[in-house]
């Protein structure tokens, strides 16, 4: 979120919320044709918390939130991405502090490869039921819904 994102009567400085922006990546796996059914989505782990999520990071002072999302891309899961939609914005409680995170859809460049790091150790590719299951989070749930209710409409 840049410095003009900042809500009325704040400056970027003032606010105490982390902000911080991610994709819900998603490609078409092996079993295309059915509705949702040859489509995966990855979910990265992180060792530092031991969980499953969406890859997503903090913004760095005066980035765009969009921008922010696709290096997070490349640096939690080494792929490119294509992004598309907006997802719904998550706010919660994250070590103490209120975060405030924006998603979008993005469909991961055929042919990427990843490459374990300190910050994620691995990806998971997994049907839309299987990645529900998997996530640590109840509010990275709900965007798998979002994002399957995205790529319904024409």
């Amino acid at each position: 979120m840049s410095q003009g994102d900042a809500r009325p009567g704040e400056s970027r400085d003032d606010v105490t919320t982390v902000l911080a922006a991610g994709c819900v990546l998603w490609r078409h796996g092996a079993r295309n044709g059915a509705r949702h059914g040859g489509l995966e989505i990855a979910l990265v782990h992180r060792p530092r918390y031991d969980d499953w999520s969406h890859p997503k990071g903090k913004l760095k002072r005066g980035e765009d939130a969009l921008h922010c999302a696709v290096r997070e891309v490349v640096e939690e899961t080494g792929m490119g991405c294509t992004p598309g939609a907006e997802l719904p914005t998550q706010r919660y409680v994250a070590r103490g502090r209120p975060k405030e995170v924006r998603y979008w859809a993005a469909e991961a460049v055929p042919d990427e490869m990843f490459v374990p790091n300190r910050e994620v150790d691995r990806l998971l590719w997994l049907p839309p039921a299987a990645a529900r299951s998997r996530l640590s989070y109840d509010h990275d749930r709900t965007l798998v819904d979002a994002l399957l209710t995205t790529l319904d409409t024409p």
